[in-house]
């Protein structure tokens, strides 16, 4: 199992060039099951979570083509053979869900696994359901399966959303773009990934009113067409390097970073007094001097994103002063702070809040993964940290982030990948 070297202590300097989004990768592959015709996308990041929506699409019978060398582009199209994803593709990966909606639209059924094995509550599926229910289809749940079906082709309907769910968006989105009249999507969420897949969409002849905002609507189609899309860079890749440059005390310019993107990123990365500047081509980040404490509360796009809190508290470590972050979308995502602790961190956690009181530095220590992003937080850690810290359990960082080692050792850090 690999792990990750880092000796601490050398600011970045540099330039990281930033790869296509995996959060709206993802959903525009699984928009692929929308048409017979070939959906060509490029600037596709060659992640574990791209090979595993790949092979989830193939076993539904549509054909994934690398079109370059790099994987860079991706061609995806066919007939659909096969309606069911099955809990061994579908419980490494949550977004694999996002095959339901192309499914009940394209051929009018799908048995899908529910994610992880879990009951439809917590972590909600339920809000994708319901939309669809909403729209004429109908559902059992069955040993760990979600089998639906609907009568002739799903049907337009007004959808509330009692909350802001990225996933349930894409889902009840794609399915509305073949319904038989207008749905419209009320309360949607708004991440620049929707965006993308609205826009890929439209370009496939979906008709699409609203984009960017809140209020989607969506007058359903026959059917789609083949089309080509480029994927929008990754604003939480760019984030996450902008915090490496930030702990490290260095200077990095993030090629091909969208600074409207960033939403409250941004914000939280000034107040820390981390100077950002769009430039040409991509955005400069810059630690000119100290770091001090901000307080950062996660919300749904424009505001803090929840896959940028680790990072942030990794930095908020070293930083002057006392900050506050508060986690209000995923319960559990903590557990990177005993983690940080380790290092010398002073992080106190009360429920849903984490009390960060900056040091003035960490030192180097074995540490383990939990998930995505704590593993990319506890690389930033060990950046700064005096010593040789080794973080374990980096298959997590292989699912979001490219060639992470390499990226940051371009720009001057003393890291490796260790193989065991």
């Amino acid at each position: 199992m690999d792990s990750i070297r880092i000796r601490g202590g050398r600011p970045l300097s540099g330039e990281i060039p930033i790869g296509g989004a995996k959060n709206a990768a993802l959903p525009l592959m699984a928009a692929g099951l929308l048409t017979e015709q070939r959906l060509v996308l490029s600037n596709v990041p060659r992640l574990a979570d791209i090979k595993t929506m790949g092979a989830l699409l193939s076993q539904h019978g549509i054909a994934v083509e690398k079109q370059d060398n790099a994987g860079r582009v991706l061609s995806l199209g066919g007939s659909i053979t096969n309606t069911e994803a099955p809990y061994d593709i579908v419980r490494q990966m949550r977004a694999s869900f996002l095959v339901l909606g192309p499914l009940m639209a394209r051929v009018g059924e799908a048995r899908v696994s529910l994610p992880g094995g879990c009951e439809i509550g917590a972590r909600p599926v339920d809000l994708h359901i319901k939309g669809l229910e909403q729209m004429g289809a109908r559902f059992d749940l069955q040993g760990g399966y979600i089998d639906g079906r609907v009568d002739g082709r799903l049907r337009g309907a007004k959808i509330v959303f009692p909350f802001v769910s990225v996933g349930a968006t894409e889902n009840l989105l794609m399915a509305a773009s073949l319904a038989e009249g207008r749905t419209v999507l009320a309360n949607a969420a708004r991440e620049p990934e929707i965006g993308d897949l609205a826009v890929c969409l439209v370009a496939m002849g979906a008709q699409i009113e609203g984009i960017g905002s809140d209020t989607l609507t969506i007058e359903g189609v026959p059917a789609l067409h083949g089309a080509e899309h480029s994927i929008i860079p990754d604003r939480i890749e760019t984030g996450s390097y902008a915090c490496a440059a930030a702990i490290s005390g260095g200077s990095v310019f993030l090629r091909h970073a969208r600074l409207e993107h960033l939403g409250a990123t941004i914000r939280v990365m000034r107040e820390a007094g981390v100077e950002v500047t769009e430039g040409d081509g991509g955005v400069m980040v810059r630690r000119l001097n100290g770091l001090h404490g901000a307080d950062v509360m996660t919300e749904p796009y424009p505001g803090f994103p929840t896959d940028m809190q680790a990072q942030f508290m990794a930095m908020l470590s070293v930083a002057e002063g006392a900050s506050m972050v508060t986690e209000t979308i995923f319960e559990n995502r903590f557990m990177h702070v005993p983690e940080l602790n380790r290092m010398g961190a002073r992080i106190n956690v009360h429920g849903s809040s984490a009390i960060v009181r900056g040091v003035p530095s960490l030192s180097g220590a074995p540490v383990m993964a939990s998930d995505l992003r704590a593993s990319l937080s506890l690389i930033l850690a060990g950046l700064a940290a005096k010593g040789e810290t080794v973080v374990n359990r980096v298959y997590h960082l292989d699912r979001g982030y490219e060639a992470v080692e390499q990226k940051l050792a371009a720009c001057g850090a003393d890291i490796e990948r260790v193989s065991r």
